[in-house]
C-alpha cells in the first residue's frame, strides 16, 4: 500500500510539476492545478447552488452600468490579444508550429500572450455570474457552462504546459469572435434591444470558428514530422467538434423553422 501511494505521488509530481513549463510555474494562478479547479468548482457552486439560493426571494439586479463596463473591458482586452495573436501567427508556420520553450524575447512574448488569454477566459466566467444576479437562468444552459469551463481549463493547461505553438490559432480566432460577441452584448444590454437581426450571425461566426480550429488541428495531426504534441491536437480537435455539434443543435432549435 505504501509503495502504491509513493508511486501515485511520484506520478502526480511528474505530471503536475516535472512536465510543466518552468517559465510559467511562478505566474499568477499557474503554480498548481488546484487554482483553476478551485475557481471552476466555486463557479459551479455559485451558479447552481449559492447564487440561486441567494436570489430566490430577491428581485433581479439591474447591473446595466456594470455589465456595460464589463462588455467594454472585454472588447478592449480581446482586441489587444487578437492583435498580439496576429503578430505571432505572422512569425510562424500556419499548419504546424512547435512550442518554443526558450527564454528568447519572441518566446516570452508568446508565453505572456498565452497567460493573458487564460486570464480573459477566467474573466469570461462573470457572464454567468451576471445571469444569476439578473435572474436570467434560462441562459445558463449545459452548453454555456461546458463551453466556459472548458475554455478556462484548457487555456490553463495550454499556458502551464504548451504555451504557444500551434495553439496560437485558437486564441486568434477565439478573440476575433469575442470582439463581435461582446460588442453585441454591449449593444443589446445598453439599448435593451430584442430579436436583433444580426444575433444569429454571431452564432454562425462561433460555429465557423470551431470548424476552422478543428480543420487546423486535424491538418497538424496529418503532418508526419509535426513537433507540436499530437495528444494536444487530438484533444483540441475532439473538444471543438463536440462544441460545434452542441452549438449547431442550439442554432437549429433557435433559428430553424419557426425559431427565427
Amino acid at each position: 500500500m505504501a509503495s502504491l501511494i509513493k508511486t501515485a505521488v511520484r506520478t502526480y509530481r511528474h505530471l503536475v510539476y516535472d512536465l510543466a513549463d518552468p517559465r510559467t510555474s511562478e505566474w499568477f494562478l499557474m503554480g498548481s492545478p488546484l487554482y483553476p479547479l478551485g475557481i471552476l468548482l466555486s463557479y459551479v457552486y455559485f451558479v447552481k447552488v449559492a447564487g440561486p439560493r441567494y436570489m430566490k426571494d430577491r428581485p433581479a439586479y439591474s447591473l446595466n452600468r456594470i455589465v456595460a463596463l464589463y462588455n467594454i473591458i472585454q472588447i478592449l482586452l480581446n482586441v489587444a490579444i487578437f492583435i498580439k495573436a496576429v503578430k505571432i501567427v505572422m512569425m510562424q508556420n500556419i499548419v504546424c508550429e512547435a512550442v518554443d520553450y526558450s527564454d528568447s524575447p519572441r518566446a516570452l512574448y508568446i508565453t505572456t500572450a498565452c497567460w493573458e488569454y487564460f486570464a480573459i477566459k477566467v474573466l469570461d466566467l462573470l457572464d454567468t455570474v451576471f445571469f444569476v444576479l439578473r435572474k436570467k437562468g434560462k441562459q445558463i444552459t449545459f452548453l454555456h457552462l461546458y463551453h466556459h469551463m472548458g475554455m478556462a481549463l484548457s487555456s490553463w493547461i495550454g499556458t502551464r504546459y504548451f504555451p504557444g505553438g500551434n495553439a496560437v490559432i485558437v486564441g486568434l480566432l477565439n478573440t476575433f469572435v469575442h470582439m463581435f460577441m461582446y460588442s453585441y452584448y454591449l449593444y443589446s444590454n445598453t439599448w435593451r434591444q430584442h430579436n436583433i437581426w444580426w444575433k444569429k450571425y454571431i452564432t454562425q461566426l462561433q460555429m465557423a470558428q470551431f470548424v476552422v480550429i478543428s480543420l487546423h488541428t486535424l491538418s497538424a495531426l496529418l503532418v508526419t514530422d509535426c513537433q507540436y504534441p499530437a495528444i494536444i491536437s487530438s484533444i483540441v480537435f475532439v473538444q471543438n467538434v463536440s462544441i460545434f455539434v452542441m452549438f449547431f443543435d442550439f442554432y437549429r432549435k433557435a433559428y430553424g423553422k419557426g425559431g427565427d
